[in-house]
């Protein structure tokens, strides 16, 4: 057995978010793609189109609640 315990391997696990901005007709329109993933799985998005969070498992959607809620996050996504 490993030093630090466990079933043999050490488990990997990878939280990380994407941002993507589209531009249509130039500059006219810009469009916010933030992607939140744990484990490859996304488990929240906020699209500008849309204009809030969305959550894809009960943990996405509590934080997606959480993050629609607050008036400074989205103050700051809606101006990005």
């Amino acid at each position: 057995s490993p030093p630090w315990g466990g079933r043999g391997a050490l488990e990997v696990l990878q939280e990380f978010r994407t941002a993507e901005c589209h531009f249509i007709n130039g500059t006219e329109k810009v469009r916010l793609v933030e992607r939140r993933f744990y484990n490859r799985f996304e488990y929240a998005r906020f699209d500008s189109d849309v204009g809030r969070f969305e959550g894809f498992d009960p943990y996405g959607e509590r934080q997606a609640q959480y993050w629609n809620s607050n008036p400074d996050i989205m103050e700051n996504r809606r101006t990005a």
